[in-house]
């Protein structure tokens, strides 16, 4: 059994945390929340970090629970955005928190005995209340002034600042009430954004249930830049494999930078201190072999995936940076394929074309329309240049018939020189 508060230090994990907080930790098994935004249809890894909190936390054997903010997603949370945004309707969120449930239960055990995980969801207790039933019973407890004093409020005045998300921490301080009061969660975690937020809970406890209750805070993941971690080009790295695939997901760990590498492997893996402390002595020695990066992206895309997808996308990744991939080529499957070569210029051809080709050279010039090589003098003089491969296999023979097994039954995939790659795709 692991002590949740000094696992959280030596991982970097805690940033803040209210007095007695860790004496309540110490004296029970305690239940402790964090809410997650509906907002959209997967969860990305920016949320992974606090996820990894709730992780923690059962494995020192404690009771998480998870929030699905079904009521406070149509509302929108103010806290670190610049203007509000666009609510949802109610068919959206529910198919969202769906989709939510299915990647919680990936890290939470919902069926381990007295610690098991719960997962709620907020709409389920704000549906039953009334606008002026809410305004007597929870507005009351808590001044404007105090909610003005918080940071998430201060920084949107100049830009504006509607009624309905001024009132997005009071309706997180009566979940916290709620699950105090209903499931005995004592307390509430979440990014360091959400301080002001969770301490909200925490007063209204005090106020409306003369109680006691804790609000404990992670560092929101940055690069060593300063800048926002969990971004890739395409934008958010998702953890639904339909919205980030699991080849992409494993490529994003993968390139992070050397100074990245030291926390993130501290927050987003299960590694022991032990064994990241060897990691790095190796990656110091050998920085160009990303031992750190590697175990990263093993640990992460297993969890977050399978183990299935884990190989398939070590194989993807060879393909482009390894030699004698032949086998990893055929091996992957075709949605993996487009993926890995995503942006490739691909050329249709029929199956007639194909079985017509009297050489590989017809091939790659004519019978693709002159998409790779202009001229079969241009093609049959590459080709005897040895800058030429069908499939990673190197063509020698200008002249030879192109037998060539189709990849999933269907591409060819051509090399021209180091860096210049193109699909065949063969119709029927």
């Amino acid at each position: 059994m692991i002590d949740f508060i000094e696992e959280l230090k030596w991982r970097g994990m805690l940033n803040d945390m209210m007095p007695g907080t860790e004496d309540q930790l110490k004296k029970e098994m305690t239940s402790a929340y964090i809410g997650f935004d509906p907002t959209a249809a997967s969860l990305h890894i920016g949320n992974l970090a606090t996820i990894m909190l709730l992780v923690h936390l059962q494995r020192a054997g404690h009771k998480p629970y998870a929030l699905v903010g079904g009521a406070t997603g149509m509302i929108g949370d103010p806290s670190g955005k610049s203007e509000e945004r666009n609510l949802l309707d109610e068919g959206t969120l529910r198919k969202n928190q769906d989709g939510i449930k299915v990647q919680l239960e990936k890290f939470l055990a919902f069926d381990s005995g007295k610690n098991a995980a719960v997962m709620v969801n907020n709409y389920d207790w704000f549906k039953k209340f009334g606008f002026l039933e809410f305004l007597r019973d929870a507005g009351k407890h808590i001044t404007v002034n105090y909610m003005m004093a918080k940071d998430s409020v201060k920084n949107r005045l100049e830009t504006g600042l509607s009624f309905t998300e001024f009132s997005y921490q009071l309706l997180q301080g009566y979940d916290f009430y709620h699950l105090y009061t209903e499931h005995q969660v004592k307390l509430q975690m979440g990014g360091s954004d959400q301080w002001g937020n969770i301490t909200t809970g925490t007063e209204f406890i005090r106020r409306k249930a003369s109680g006691e209750a804790y609000a404990l805070t992670t560092p929101l993941v940055t690069k060593a830049d300063g800048t926002k971690f969990g971004k890739s080009e395409g934008g958010n790295v998702w953890l639904d494999p339909e919205m980030t695939s699991p080849y992409k997901f494993y490529q994003f760990w993968l390139n992070c930078s050397d100074d990245d590498s030291h926390r993130l492997i501290r927050v987003f893996t299960l590694l022991g201190k032990d064994e990241i402390e060897t990691l790095e002595k190796e990656h110091a020695e050998a920085p160009h072999l990303r031992i750190m990066q590697q175990a990263i992206a093993k640990d992460v895309t297993t969890r977050v995936h399978s183990e299935a997808d884990y190989n398939m996308a070590v194989k993807a990744s060879s393909i482009l940076f390894g030699k004698d991939v032949t086998a990893e080529l055929e091996e992957i499957d075709e949605k993996t394929l487009l993926q890995v070569f995503e942006g490739v210029p691909m050329v249709e051809i029929s199956r007639t074309t194909l079985d017509s080709a009297a050489t590989i050279t017809d091939l790659l010039s004519t019978e693709t329309g002159s998409e790779i090589f202009t001229s079969k003098g241009e093609a049959r003089k590459m080709i005897q240049q040895g800058g030429v491969s069908i499939n990673k296999l190197k063509a020698t023979d200008p002249n030879e018939r192109p037998a060539y097994k189709l990849l999933q039954g269907k591409y060819l995939l051509c090399q021209k020189g180091k860096k210049n790659y193109y699909l065949i795709k063969v119709g029927s």
